[in-house]
């Protein structure tokens, strides 16, 4: 018999799930970024002066994880200078002034596709990264490698964190892109299986993809209940499968590829009409907002652009946040810009957003018992403030997915999942450093 795993039961406040999305017009200029992925930042290929259009390759992928970028309007480059992401890492961007125009390059083409290396190489050339969020290249998850295969394709549909309907909205509005992105991988990558879950809270979506599921073989809906964090991958692995991922391996470990389902329907529409990844639907919310709404938005529009066009504030929001509340980054400037990643902007108010006040732990194990793989974030905090590494690795905080159970439920309002990132980021520097010293070792005894 298979168990749900634990999480957290967060507010929903999916109050824009019934809005279309609505397409801004053309900003004066966007500032694109080049890393807007995991992995090494995308390298420029364009020089301050030169002519754009929409979809014209802006920067070319350094390397196998990496991802290429386009220009999201027609234009001059204005300018490539340093910018300082909402993570604090500093990168370069290419800076367009918009001609208004929004005119598409007149090159783009659909691509070939008929085999499966084909597949692999136009959804790298589309420039499509885990739409998410994760921000992981997507054909990298496809490049299987030898020795591995794939049978199951999860398509995370969970869309858990509260206010954010961005996905919801492709489910609804974008089923025939998704179909042709199903379709395609499925023929061309011997896939027998394809599961798309969804929460039991977004009943139009779940129609939607039944309707879907009727037209090929291999997909099916799992209907899931609305526990944060659902759409984790490991988490929607287990739920809709049942095999577990063991600590340090990839879900190819176990016969699967999950990807989002706003990533398989740009899929879908690059081979279709071969226009990269070069807008995003971003869900614009919060108390803070005069007019929630759903906004297709040019990757690289500066947020103040994107909070303007959605009726502005209707009060001084106490915090601005680039994705959901659970995982996204607070920002304290409207300057910076929509990246591939960015499925929401949250103006919060005092009363959504206000700290508790942090009190003594009183030991109840809410923390752990609430944690989807099972972990200890106070034993955690407690060998981080000991300074004490060896207990970091034994306690395996390098497997926590910082998805925040552990800081929502925690009575004591004790900052948790910021100290499993430092924890992380302390014992990464450690080991680096012990591999290290084990090279100059042997070096020294050639």
């Amino acid at each position: 018999m298979r168990f749900f795993l634990p999480g957290v039961h967060v507010p929903h406040r999916k109050t824009t799930a019934d809005m279309p999305p609505v397409r801004m017009p053309a900003p004066s200029e966007v500032v694109i970024p080049m890393s807007m992925h995991i992995g090494k930042p995308a390298i420029p290929v364009v020089s301050v002066g030169d002519q754009v259009f929409v979809g014209t390759l802006i920067a070319n992928k350094d390397g196998f994880i990496s991802s290429p970028i386009y220009s999201s309007v027609s234009g001059k480059v204005k300018a490539i200078s340093e910018v300082t992401l909402p993570s604090g890492a500093k990168t370069l961007a290419v800076k367009i002034e918009s001609d208004g125009e929004m005119t598409v390059d007149p090159a783009i083409k659909p691509p070939v596709v008929t085999t499966k290396e084909e597949l692999v190489a136009a959804i790298a050339e589309s420039g499509t990264v885990g739409l998410g969020g994760a921000g992981f290249p997507t054909y990298v998850k496809f490049s299987i490698p030898e020795g591995k295969s794939a049978d199951t394709l999860i398509i995370n549909g969970a869309e858990c964190e509260p206010y954010i309907t961005s996905d919801t909205r492709t489910m609804i509005d974008k089923s025939d892109d998704m179909l042709r992105g199903i379709s395609i991988i499925c023929d061309l990558m011997d896939i027998k299986r394809v599961i798309i879950g969804i929460e039991c809270n977004k009943k139009a979506a779940i129609e939607k993809m039944r309707e879907l599921a009727a037209k090929r073989p291999e997909i099916e809906v799992s209907v899931l209940p609305a526990v944060y964090p659902q759409g984790g991958e490991k988490v929607l692995i287990y739920h809709t499968t049942g095999r577990v991922v063991p600590a340090g391996k990839l879900p190819i470990d176990v016969g699967c590829i999950v990807s989002n389902c706003t990533t398989v329907a740009a899929i879908g529409n690059y081979v279709n009409t071969g226009i990269p990844l070069v807008s995003k639907c971003v869900t614009v919310a919060g108390g803070a907002m005069r007019e929630p709404k759903n906004v297709i938005v040019p990757i690289g529009t500066r947020i103040s652009e994107v909070f303007e066009f959605a009726g502005g504030f209707s009060e001084q929001p106490y915090g601005i946040i680039l994705g959901g509340p659970m995982m996204g980054y607070t920002v304290d400037n409207t300057d910076v810009s929509v990246v591939k990643g960015t499925n929401a902007l949250l103006a919060l108010t005092e009363k959504e957003m206000k700290p508790k006040k942090e009190t003594a732990c009183i030991h109840c194990g809410a923390c752990a018992n609430h944690c989807p793989f099972g972990l200890n974030p106070a034993a955690f905090m407690k060998a981080y403030r000991l300074g004490n590494v060896d207990e970091l690795a034994r306690l395996r905080v390098d497997i926590c997915m910082e998805c925040g159970c552990c800081s929502f439920i925690c009575p004591a309002a004790k900052p948790l999942v910021e100290t499993n990132k430092l924890s992380k980021a302390k014992l990464r520097a450690h080991l680096e450093e012990k591999k290290k010293i084990a090279e100059a070792s042997a070096e020294a005894k050639k």
